[in-house]
């Protein structure tokens, strides 16, 4: 049997505080976002768990003794980098929480025309009197999905049946079926549009195949590849101030989608403009109010998405 001797102190008490922090981490993030947790997709709450649970363990195993060995020694130093990289995930990985507004609007019990209703990986606004069309909506990267909800909940007042995703960890790239799964929930819509913001209009035109897709809407994002052959048409609304998707950056795009598209610039508007989650790291500086800004992206989106012909 190998020998057991204790661990050096630096190392104990270094291992012990990885743990400590590991575990406060998880816990503060978790108390402070909880809300904006229960609002996205589960995998951030069970990576959180994961850190908290591996955190405590560390911490209360630091003390023991240790056996003695080369493998072992390096197995212990690779859990402590991974652990570490885990708290710097969890830390970057924080939402960007949506505000009062979209907060009220994300309300499951209010009465109304429109029904809220949320899944573990979708917030979806239901009329009351469908037209038979819908539209499966993508969050930009690491915005909380009920920050888009005030600026679609007029599409809903029209008859038009919203999903809004919760994509894992916040990122919609890494949740490619998820366009598909939405519109296999709802067969009795015929015609979609499929559109996002940001990151999330990027993974919305590469599911432009999906069966019932006739439109593709784009909030401050472009294709990544040329989507111009596609049979859909497509609308591109970005902000003149945007200093993420910059304007250069939106023109460049114009050629790769399908001829027809409709282009709207909103003057003065930014990124984060095409939500209610307040400012947003690298972004542009504002040259017109918010309420301002989204009525005029509210009103192309409803245009065009109550304009698409049934397929």
């Amino acid at each position: 049997m190998a020998d057991r001797v204790p661990r050096p102190g630096l190392s104990v008490a270094a291992r012990a505080l990885l743990g400590v922090v590991a575990a406060v981490v998880a816990g503060a993030i978790a108390v402070v976002d909880g809300a904006v947790l229960a609002a996205g997709h589960p995998a951030l709450p069970v990576l959180l768990a994961v850190l908290g649970v591996a955190g405590l363990v560390l911490a209360v195993r630091s003390a023991r003794p240790a056996r003695r060995g080369r493998l072992r020694t390096a197995g212990r130093c690779a859990a402590a980098l991974l652990l570490v990289a885990l708290v710097a995930a969890a830390v970057w990985l924080r939402p960007y929480p949506a505000g009062a507004t979209a907060v009220a609007a994300a309300d499951t019990t209010a009465p109304g025309p429109v029904a809220v209703v949320h899944t573990a990986t979708t917030w979806e606004l239901r009329p009351a009197s469908p037209s038979g069309t819908g539209f499966v909506f993508v969050p930009g990267a690491l915005v909380d999905p009920r920050a888009y909800l005030p600026l679609l909940q007029p599409l809903a007042e029209r008859g038009v049946r919203v999903v809004v995703t919760a994509p894992p960890l916040g990122f919609a790239l890494a949740d490619p079926g998820a366009v598909a799964r939405a519109v296999a929930s709802a067969p009795e819509v015929r015609t979609w549009a499929v559109g996002g913001h940001s990151l999330g209009g990027v993974a919305a035109a590469q599911a432009l195949d999906v069966p019932g897709v006739r439109g593709l809407v784009l909030w401050a994002s472009y294709p990544a590849g040329d989507v111009s052959g596609a049979p859909v048409t497509a609308l591109s609304v970005s902000g003149s101030d945007d200093g993420l998707a910059t304007p250069d950056a939106i023109a460049e795009s114009w050629t790769r989608l399908p001829p027809g598209s409709r282009f709207v610039v909103v003057q003065g508007g930014v990124h984060a403009f095409f939500g209610d989650y307040g400012p947003q790291a690298g972004d542009g500086v504002p040259g017109v109010d918010r309420a301002s800004a989204q009525r005029q992206i509210t009103g192309a989106t409803v245009l065009f998405v109550t304009g698409l012909r049934p397929g």
